[in-house]
């Protein structure tokens, strides 16, 4: 294989320059012209294709978001929109392709390998939601984001001995949520995959408050309900004194953490492996700190699972 190309797609996240970077690296090393795909999968039907230099990805790999842009395609969806992305790749005679994105870019990834093209899925969202590996990359940027800001709003909180109620990303996973939740020592984690009636998580805030526990800390991932409806639903019926802040797009940008850099120069360099090795229709990821490969069809369709030891763990410490 002497020509390969690479490309963002779906939502940026931190970490994502440092993948770029691995895949051109390694792929310059084997001997390989790597060129990269601007715009994701719109991108690559719209033919917004450039060999990639050193001076593309050098200095960038500290940086968040992704020097090749990203982007939502529906065309990239229809059968048609398939065969466009197929016709630029050969004319440009890109021989393999590298995927960097979530669920919906594996997913996009796997119609281009049903047609024939080798193609290879790096798993980047921040949500952690990806069952087939213990880490996506961006994911640990983001729980250090916002366990960064759990403590500025517990500053505030204390001062005014009110509640803060944060509002973070995951729509399906609430790992974000768990994680950061536990770094930042909080009081009560609402996540979708642990239902918790609203009237119960109130209750508990209304006996921190009897025990003289007047500022407590509620993280909930989006997928559990919105943080302002909680917050009213708490001062309707109880009577703690309650904010809410949603973190929004702050949780996915920035600088990504030294593990985000490493994990993604890992597992880029071993996507490139494997398309000279001639393999396609692999995702790689990471499992008990080794780095490993699975069939794009598994990747896909292997369900996360949601770590409950982890949960119970900051309920007993919260007890307390």
């Amino acid at each position: 294989m002497k020509r390969i190309g690479v490309l963002t797609s779906g939502g940026d996240t931190p970490g994502m320059n440092c993948a770029i970077r691995a895949v051109f690296k390694t792929g310059v090393a084997l001997g390989m012209q790597v060129m990269g795909i601007y715009h994701g999968y719109k991108g690559l039907i719209e033919g917004k294709v450039d060999y990639l230099t050193h001076e593309d990805v050098e200095n960038k790999m500290h940086k968040g978001g992704t020097v090749l842009r990203t982007a939502r395609s529906q065309e990239f969806k229809t059968e048609e929109g398939v065969k466009k992305a197929i016709s630029v790749l050969k004319a440009y005679g890109i021989e393999g392709l590298v995927v960097i994105g979530g669920d919906g870019s594996f997913r996009g990834c796997m119609e281009l390998v049903k047609a024939g093209i080798p193609a290879i899925g790096i798993p980047g969202t921040i949500d952690n939601d990806m069952g087939y590996t213990d880490f996506t990359i961006g994911f640990d940027t983001a729980v250090n984001n916002v366990t960064n800001e759990i403590y500025k709003i517990r500053d505030t909180m204390r001062a005014h001995d009110r509640v803060g109620v944060i509002e973070v990303m995951g729509r399906n996973c609430g790992d974000i949520a768990l994680w950061a939740g536990i770094g930042g020592a909080a009081d009560l984690i609402l996540v979708p995959e642990m239902p918790m009636q609203w009237d119960e998580a109130a209750n508990k805030l209304a006996q921190n408050k009897l025990r003289g526990k007047l500022t407590s800390i509620v993280m909930i991932a989006e997928g559990a309900g919105k943080a302002e409806d909680f917050a009213a639903y708490v001062r309707e019926h109880t009577d703690v004194e309650i904010k809410a802040t949603v973190l929004g797009y702050i949780q996915r940008g920035g600088n990504p953490s030294a593990f985000d850099r490493v994990l993604a120069a890992r597992l880029g360099e071993r996507a490139v492996e494997l398309l000279a090795e001639g393999k396609g229709g692999r995702a790689v990821g990471i499992r008990h700190n080794t780095i490993y490969d699975v069939s794009l069809a598994e990747a896909i369709e292997v369900k996360d699972e949601f770590d409950y030891k982890l949960y119970e763990l900051n309920e007993m410490m919260a007890k307390f």
